[in-house]
């Protein structure tokens, strides 16, 4: 009797959150110049650097507990998060910004690392999904 009246088996548990991750609108500039007394050159590139399919693979390993939708009228949260590059490993940032189904703003941070971003903005989720039920 114990097993048939299990939340689990009966429908009733909490579906899991679904999160919208927006696309990253992240640039990268790199570049250099020299020269000397028999001339002078250099060379600049860049571009965008669109982080969004990394982000979702990390969220998808990182934070297992949520589903990751690009349906934004299903999703319970939407994460803004943006990997900053052109300025040398030791000093890019990944800013991040998560917003609840109300657009309102949750957390907002800056890491060094993708997988450190996405783990603050999971924490948040799960505490704000958890105080929801």
């Amino acid at each position: 009797m114990l097993v048939l009246s299990s939340p689990t088996l009966m429908g009733q548990e909490k579906a899991k959150p679904r999160i919208l991750v927006t696309d990253s609108q992240s640039w990268q500039m790199t570049g250099g110049f020299g020269g000397n007394a028999n001339g002078f050159g250099g060379v600049q590139t860049g571009g965008a650097r669109p982080q969004t399919a990394e982000i979702i693979k990390t969220f998808g390993e990182r934070c297992e507990q949520v589903t990751v939708t690009t349906n934004k009228d299903r999703a319970d949260y939407v994460l803004l998060l943006d990997h900053e590059g052109g300025k040398g490993l030791v000093r890019n940032d990944n800013k991040f910004a998560l917003f609840n189904k109300d657009g309102d703003a949750l957390k907002s941070g800056s890491t060094r690392s993708l997988g450190n971003s996405v783990k603050d903005a999971c924490e948040a989720l799960l505490k704000d999904w958890k105080s929801a039920s």
